[in-house]
Parts: structure tokens; sequence; C-alpha cells
């Protein structure tokens, strides 16, 4: 009996004890078992000098996905999401430079036009032959840019409340940034952790404050960076967003967003539904800014909804 309870209350008193004298271990844990569940690996590959961290699961044989986080994001915002996609689809999530394990060399250009083609370049190392792109946020505004710059090299293209254009409707974030001198997506410290929680979930999860410099260690070491690349990509979208450009966008498209995204108006919806020809799209009435990790299973049912009706040929 006593050998029994031991069995028990070992794994219990393990994790306690991470969670109270080592966090960092737990939280890479977590992590670890998220991977996977999602039949995830973590490989890298040298693209221009340059190392890229990125997530691989599926079956290489069978449709690919490559799907691109967002800012101050990295390729494990796609973790909850690829148990529901890697066993019909090969699916990479990579790092981008700026982000996760990438290079964080605050001397790299950040605009769209140059991490569109860094994510090109990405693609044709590993040699990945028209993929079906995905991203959120600043990654759909990558994928959308992909799907304009290379309309030949994917074979098509899914937005996740996507960055890169203008709705009929200001979000919270427009309005707070609008005088340019505040970043409500930089943390000012552990503090502000759970306003900015606020911001990007509709309905925030309870994070222990004890995982808490954990999680956010990078957010805080790279802010400074990080409000830099946030105010280069939030200066183009003002002065240069794609709305004039979605006709140029030839391949099939998918978008997803939720209602309550307080980053993006859901109004882009309407904005894309019109510039993109024959686009398809599915609002979330219970999801923020991030479908893929607020209700991974009814967002990857969307897409494989979606892609299904594609007749491209595995990659």
């Amino acid at each position: 009996m006593k050998i029994l309870l031991i069995l028990l209350f070992a794994p219990l008193i393990a994790l306690t004890l991470m969670y109270f004298v080592f966090p960092g271990r737990l939280v890479a844990l977590g992590r670890a078992l998220l991977r996977q569940r999602g039949r995830m690996v973590q490989k890298s590959v040298t693209v221009d000098g340059r190392s890229w961290p990125y997530l691989e699961g599926g079956d290489p044989a069978k449709p690919l996905l490559l799907l691109v986080h967002g800012f101050a994001g990295d390729k494990d915002n796609w973790s909850m999401i690829a148990p529901y996609l890697t066993r019909d689809y090969h699916v990479i999530a990579p790092d981008l430079p700026g982000f996760g394990e990438n290079e964080r060399n605050p001397d790299l250009a950040y605009d769209l036009g140059a991490q569109t083609a860094r994510l090109k370049q990405f693609a044709d190392t590993l040699g990945l032959n028209r993929p079906h792109v995905g991203g959120n946020s600043m990654g759909g505004w990558i994928a959308l840019r992909y799907a304009i710059d290379y309309p030949d090299a994917l074979a098509s293209l899914i937005l996740l409340n996507n960055a890169g254009v203008n709705g009929a409707n200001e979000s919270d974030l427009q309005k707070q940034a609008a005088d340019e001198t505040y970043n409500p997506l930089v943390l000012a410290g552990l503090e502000d952790a759970d306003r900015l929680v606020s911001m990007v979930v509709h309905k925030p999860p309870y994070i222990p404050a004890r995982l808490k410099p954990v999680l956010y260690a990078d957010a805080l070491k790279y802010r400074d960076q990080l409000d830099g690349i946030f105010w280069t990509i939030a200066t183009e979208g003002r002065d240069q967003p794609l709305n004039d450009r979605l006709g140029e966008v030839k391949v099939p498209t998918l978008i997803i967003w939720g209602r309550h995204d307080r980053l993006l108006d859901v109004s882009c919806v309407a904005v894309l539904e019109a510039g993109i020809a024959g686009s398809q799209s599915h609002i979330f009435e219970h999801v923020g800014h991030v479908p893929m990790i607020e209700d991974p299973k009814a967002t990857a049912a969307v897409m494989k909804a979606f892609l299904a009706q594609q007749t491209v040929a595995p990659a």
C-alpha cells in the first residue's frame, strides 16, 4: 500500500517541486508534452547564413501546410492546433527572424517585404513545393504578401486575424497606439502581463504567478527590439495597407477571424472578402485574436474543410 501511494503521489510531488523551485523546467516540460501531443519535432535549417528553428510534424507525403506566427509569437503558437492537423497534413512552423529562437539581430530590416522574402528563402531551402500557407496576425500579413509577391509558389492561403489591411472600424490597438508614444503590445513589466493577455485573448486563462517570469522572459529581455519592430510594421500598416492589392491574390483563400479581436477589428473580414475573389470566411463568435490557441479544434475543423476542397497534389 505504501509503495502504491508513493507511485500515485510521486508525480504530483515532482510537479509541485518544479513549480516552486524549478518553474523553468515545468514550462519546458509543458512545451515538450504539447509538441509530443501534436506529433511535432523541432528541427533547424541554415538559410542565408542564419539558423532557422522550426517545428515539423505529419507525413511528408501528405499535403504541406506552412504556418507563420504573429508579432511577439513563435513556432509554438501552432502547437495547440497541431494535434488536429498533423494526421492529415505535413505541417511546418518556423520561428521568423527577430522572434522565438531565431536570430534577434536589431540591425535587420523587419518590414513586411523583407520578412516575406526571408520566408520564401526558408521554403526554398527546405524544398517546400507550393505549400498551403497560413498565418496569424503579422504572420497572416506575411502570408498575404507571399501570395501577392510569389503567386505561383503556394497552393492556397489561410488568413487568421491577419494584419496588413484596414477595416471600416478602428480596433482598440489602433486607438491606443494612435499617438505613437504607447505600444500596447510591449510589456512594461510582469505586472503588465495580464493586461496584454486580455487584449489578445477573449477569455484570458489563469497564469500562475510563479510561471510568469519564465513565460514572459523573452518579451521583457527583447522589449526594446520588439518595440522597434512593432513601430516598423505599424507604420507600414498605416501608410501602405494592402487593401488596394487584394485583387492580386489568385489562390483559393480562407479568412478566419475572432469576433472579439481587440487588435485587428473584425470589419477587416468584409474588406478581404470584397478584395479577394472567391474567398471564403468564418467568424468565431467566442474568440479574440488567436483562434488557433483559443479554440484549436474548431479552427482546425474550418481549415481542414477548406483544404479538403483544394485539389492540389501532395507536395
